[in-house]
């Protein structure tokens, strides 16, 4: 039976066609869908962030205070005690506690090949040119605890910052009315974090960035978090080096006829519930296949924990667009540049080397995103919002330096350095120009 355009179109999830008048208005709001208003909050963050930076402990006792509602009495209260995070660790479930180290296993080995290698090369005059690796000195995570704790983006975001060597890990997460997730404590044990402080939002970036008397300024901060802490660290960025600016969660899913709707309608609902401002994207060559997504879609949701999130989610920021081909679908993707991307294809590998932007890849039917988010391996903090165009997922070289090594003999200087004096002649710079010159056997008479 044909299918007809008007026949599909449902209240739950938007859906168009690429054959529609008003198609570019429609994706256009897409690609604006990582928007977010940090011009709006940044005054209050900076605000915020100069009362960290003046008065240390005493402003974040009064943030605290304010916003998770209890008031911390240094620094008993504030960190973490190490008995507290192996209690936790010890009283979580037996099974619970094996998926966890398996986790963990999965994800070092992964970030274990991603390990870059110092390296030096020799020049046949006895030069020799290379780049050293080493690590940051100290690693701030900031570990979100708002809506729901994610023990999956302690060991994210520990663990590439372990293999990459970080000599101390500091971790930040809020606890309203003193109270924190047992099992994110647990997750903290297994990753061997000694330092983790019970402090949230644009407060903790301003005290990892700048340091307080109890919690120490940190070279790097990575984790994920709202609008306030997302301007923090935008602001702080240049004081402290950072991963990315990422916004709320996102789903990009290419699908083809052979795709199963319920396996798609319950992967975009995965992205629908974490967040209301979660964007869920399936752009599909079938209409049938989009009539039956949508149908599943509204059939799911009431079987969800978090329905209410997951449908305001789905229903303002869910899309699912109709091409005409498949290389006009992979286009429109690349222009999305999603965090997270499913290729559910006949033959998804066909499709992968026409994919220029996503965060995560996710190959074939039995891949599904959140396979990612916990325990395939890769890391989950991915970019957000199109920023997959230049942005990486978070990984080892977020707490690593580089530093390039030069060491020229004489016979390697002779080759190039009249080359050099002569450029430095050039710009006009005659210091640069006779620290070279002063070294050749050919020396002039010099210029100063």
């Amino acid at each position: 039976m044909r299918v007809c355009w008007q026949d599909i179109r449902g209240d739950m999830v938007k859906i168009f066609s690429t054959k529609d008048k008003n198609f570019q208005d429609e994706f256009n709001e897409l690609l604006e869908r990582g928007a977010m208003d940090i011009d709006g909050v940044t005054s209050i963050v900076k605000g915020l962030l100069d009362d960290i930076k003046k008065d240390g402990n005493q402003a974040l006792k009064e943030h605290i205070g304010k916003f998770d509602r209890w008031s911390p009495s240094f620094d008993e209260e504030l960190q973490v005690s190490l008995s507290s995070m192996e209690e936790a660790y010890n009283n979580i479930d037996p099974t619970l506690r094996d998926a966890l180290h398996l986790a963990y296993d999965r994800i070092e080995n992964y970030h274990q090949k991603l390990m870059p290698k110092s390296w030096f090369d020799f020049e046949k005059n006895g030069s020799m040119l290379g780049q050293k690796v080493t690590a940051v000195d100290l690693a701030g995570l900031y570990i979100p605890g708002g809506k729901a704790a994610y023990p999956s983006s302690l060991l994210m975001n520990a663990i590439p910052a372990i293999v990459a060597g970080v000599e101390e890990i500091v971790v930040c997460t809020p606890a309203p009315d003193n109270e924190l997730n047992e099992l994110l404590l647990a997750a903290c044990h297994l990753c061997r974090v000694t330092k983790v402080f019970k402090v949230g939002g644009a407060s903790a970036i301003g005290a990892m960035a700048y340091g307080t008397e109890t919690i120490p300024k940190v070279d790097v901060i990575t984790g994920p978090g709202n609008i306030f802490v997302a301007t923090a660290k935008k602001l702080v960025y240049g004081d402290v080096n950072i991963d990315m600016i990422a916004g709320p969660s996102e789903i990009g899913i290419l699908a083809d006829s052979t795709a199963r709707a319920d396996y798609l309608a319950i992967d975009l609902l995965s992205q629908a519930e974490h967040d209301e401002m979660a964007s869920s994207i399936l752009i599909t060559t079938d209409k049938s296949l989009a009539s039956k997504v949508s149908n599943k879609i509204e059939e799911f949701l009431g079987k969800l924990s978090r329905e209410e999130i997951a449908r305001k989610s789905i229903k303002e920021r869910g899309a699912i667009i109709i091409t005409q081909t498949m290389d006009e679908a992979i286009e429109l993707m690349n222009q999305i540049a999603p965090e997270h991307l499913e290729i559910v294809t006949s033959n998804p590998m066909e499709l992968l080397s026409k994919v220029k932007h996503a965060g995560a890849i996710f190959l074939g039917e039995y891949t599904p995103e959140p396979i990612g988010d916990y325990i395939a391996g890769p890391n989950h903090t991915l970019p957000t919002g199109g920023t997959a165009k230049f942005y990486s997922p978070l990984s080892v070289d977020h707490f690593l330096k580089k530093s390039s090594i030069i060491s020229m003999t004489k016979e390697g200087l002779e080759e190039i350095g009249e080359a050099c004096a002569l450029i430095a002649n050039t710009e006009g710079l005659t210091a640069h120009e006779e620290s070279v010159r002063i070294r050749l056997s050919t020396n002039p008479t010099p210029k100063i």
